[in-house]
């Protein structure tokens, strides 16, 4: 830093002398700081000094800039000063700093046998160092705190990087000290039981954390090997925040009342279909939660079983000993089941034998990977599914996005450019009279205008017309085009409803539906 300060004749500062004003750090929110490594000091009338590792990094003075509104005199800290006052000023509790404590990372070696396979006795060790138990238990905690749904822990050449998904979209959170790769993975690999001395082969567990008294997490964990070592993924189960309530989803009252309708049947399949992370698993249990009665006998296959349902027999999948969903499908036609949820249909095994339980007087739930309720219908055709089947088992299609929300604290109303929401297909009197909100950037949504996320659905109901056009071999367009004129309200549709709202923006209507 000091090289940089005398190369560019520009300030350098020593952060520990400095007791930043809480005020001050508010005008950069925690996720821009992180992002940029810089920590703001001191206002000097309508200019902002800023502490940043890189002071000729203008990307980041432009988005100060444009974020505080003050012009940016930056002065130059070393990354490592930067890094201690980001987790001082901006991180709650313990911080990643203090969590590694006095470990001494220049004396961290972790030695291979003859053979060249790693060392397990001496990884053990390390990772029941407690800086090691300390930082892993922080990266858990945090990402509970900051509402994520998985966290990456990424080994690469030089550096170690940790990001966690929120709301969708995935953020840096951290660089531990690249010399902690091995002691970090070990230490979750261990809290996850599995096998520490096998480093070529994938490897899936779990892990169950308490959090304060009553507060029980899940993590189902997936170690895959990388060319620079072990790449460790953790999907967080938060069973408290599931929602079970259908009425709290986020439908539009019509859709929700054609989904119940559907799920109330006697018999007959009800798919719900979106790509992974679209809340497809939350509407299906809602749906479960809605039916689980005594009078009902409800059984599911689940690769994995994420939330355990009291009342519902819920099995999961083990492909190794051949427990499959087509085998749990065909396990439960012989257990007297009124209604049938499988997790996924991936195969014509799978679909043909929930076709035949949706034939026989069974309620049938499950999932497809498809992009919009109308190409389903081929889907399954091209899985080799007769269409006079299809047309007989299929009662509904329910297709659906997450798209994140804007920030409620710091919303405000931006230009809007109607010829752009034409474009999106917006229609036009509609477009000249919608006033758009995006988000700031706040310490609420970490900088990033959104917190939160709100369901678009689209559902599309087997009406007579939509059966006799799959039975006459109709396109996906062509059962689109009818759907629509029967009403069906697309994706892009409901999300134009968000934007006009104010609930969500244009560009993440456009990152998570496709044009109609």
């Amino acid at each position: 830093s000091k090289f940089l300060a005398q190369q560019y004749n520009i300030p350098a500062v020593n952060l520990s002398d400095y007791e930043i004003d809480p005020e001050i750090i508010a005008l950069i929110p925690g996720e821009v700081a992180q992002r940029h490594k810089v920590i703001p000091v001191q206002r000097a009338g309508s200019s902002l000094i800023v502490a940043m590792g890189d002071p000729t990094n203008l990307h980041a003075i432009d988005d100060i800039k444009f974020l505080t509104a003050y012009n940016v005199e930056p002065v130059v800290a070393s990354e490592a000063a930067i890094q201690a006052a980001i987790e001082k000023y901006y991180e709650a509790g313990i911080s990643y700093t203090e969590a590694l404590g006095d470990m001494d990372l220049e004396g961290i070696e972790v030695r291979e046998d003859d053979d060249g396979d790693i060392n397990v006795l001496e990884l053990e060790k390390l990772s029941e160092d407690a800086p090691v138990v300390r930082l892993v238990n922080l990266l858990l905690i945090n990402a509970i705190r900051k509402g994520a749904s998985d966290i990456h822990v990424e080994p690469y050449e030089k550096f170690l990087r940790v990001r966690y998904r929120v709301d969708g979209v995935l953020l840096e959170e951290m660089q531990p000290p690249k010399k902690m790769q091995n002691a970090i993975c070990s230490r979750l690999k261990i809290m996850s039981q599995l096998d520490i001395a096998e480093r070529r082969l994938p490897q899936d567990g779990r892990i169950k954390l308490r959090v304060g008294k009553d507060k029980e997490m899940d993590f189902r964990v997936s170690v895959l090997p990388t060319l620079f070592g072990e790449k460790v993924v953790l999907r967080l189960l938060d069973k408290s925040s599931l929602q079970l309530d259908m009425t709290k989803l986020g439908f539009e009252p019509g859709a929700l009342e054609h989904f119940r309708k559907s799920i109330y049947m006697p018999y007959g399949m009800c798919l719900v279909t979106g790509p992974t992370g679209s809340g497809k698993t939350t509407s299906l249990y809602s749906a479960l939660s809605e039916l689980n009665r005594p009078s009902h006998n409800i059984s599911t296959a689940e690769d994995p079983v994420e939330y355990n349902l009291p009342g519902i027999n819920q099995v999961q999948m083990h492909d190794e000993i051949g427990l499959n969903f087509a085998s749990s499908l065909r396990a439960f036609l012989r257990q007297d089941p009124d209604i049938i949820m499988v997790g996924e249909i991936r195969d014509f095994e799978t679909a043909e034998i929930a076709v035949k339980a949706a034939l026989t007087g069974h309620l049938v739930l499950s999932t497809l990977h498809t992009n919009d309720a109308p190409s389903t219908i081929n889907r399954l055709l091209n899985m080799g599914v007769e269409p006079f089947l299809v047309t007989a088992s299929v009662n509904l299609i329910l297709a659906q996005r997450l798209a994140r929300k804007v920030c409620q604290e710091c919303r405000e109303e931006q230009s809007t450019n109607p010829q752009a929401l034409i474009d999106l297909g917006m229609a036009p009197e509609e477009a000249a009279s919608v006033t758009l909100m995006s988000g700031r950037g706040c310490r609420n949504c970490n900088g990033t205008g959104y917190r939160g996320r709100i369901a678009l659905y689209e559902v599309m109901v087997l009406t007579e017309e939509l059966k006799e056009m799959v039975l006459q071999g109709a396109s996906t367009a062509e059962l689109k085009a009818e759907a629509i004129r029967l009403g069906m309200q697309t994706l892009r549709r409901a999300g134009l409803r968000k934007i006009a709202e104010g609930t969500s923006t244009p560009e993440e209507i456009v990152r998570t539906t496709a044009s109609d």
